[in-house]
């Protein structure tokens, strides 16, 4: 199970690659949110995790994995109320925007920080992905709010551009989790091994 951010911008290359070189084994991925991830691993649903640090993982053993940034991106030639300096979510958090569908993890994350600070964020469309998501912004069509990987990913094509936001949950770190990683099926260990291959965490 992964998260939004991991399952689009990470793990695409690196499971190609593992699948490549491994023709007897599949992979099952599914996306969820970091905190249903967490509750699967523990209860033995599902094998492997990747999770933000935050939803609690300390009953699980860890492997760092990424640092996943989350970034505003609006159309290089509109004029926002911020230049392109890092600000805070609240600075843009009236803005209309562009989203991924009801019940994606990353935008769920999202709408809920926007909750916390009192604002019900206004969305002009949602979409399924985070690549259509960039177009629709480079059309003019509202503002976002995206993995920096997939900004980066699609500044050149999109005409994007990025501003940076400063608050605490918009940088996270990604662990790859499990109950015990000596305790995974030799193929999983080896699919571990590839995603994170660093010694678990305490």
């Amino acid at each position: 199970m992964s998260n939004t951010a991991a399952a689009a911008e990470f793990l695409p290359d690196i499971l190609a690659s593992f699948l490549s070189k491994h023709s007897n084994i599949d992979v099952d991925l599914e996306e969820r949110p970091s905190h249903a991830i967490v509750e699967s691993i523990a209860s033995g649903a599902a094998d492997l995790g990747i999770a933000a640090a935050w939803a609690g993982l300390r009953h699980l053993q860890q492997r760092p994995f990424r640092t996943d940034r989350l970034v505003i991106v609006a159309p290089r030639e509109r004029r926002l109320s911020i230049q392109n300096r890092p600000v805070m979510f609240e600075a843009v958090a009236g803005q209309p925007f562009v989203g991924l569908g009801p019940g994606n993890p990353l935008q769920e994350h999202i709408v809920r920080q926007a909750a916390r600070l009192g604002y019900h964020l206004g969305f002009r469309v949602r979409l399924a992905t985070l690549d259509a998501v960039c177009e629709f912004v480079s059309r003019g069509i509202g503002i976002a709010v995206v993995p920096e990987a997939a900004a980066r990913r699609c500044r050149q094509a999109n005409l994007l551009r990025t501003v940076m936001l400063k608050d605490e949950w918009a940088t996270r770190r990604l662990m790859l989790c499990a109950r015990v990683f000596e305790d995974l099926s030799p193929h999983a260990r080896l699919l571990a091994d590839m995603l994170a291959p660093s010694d678990p965490l305490p």
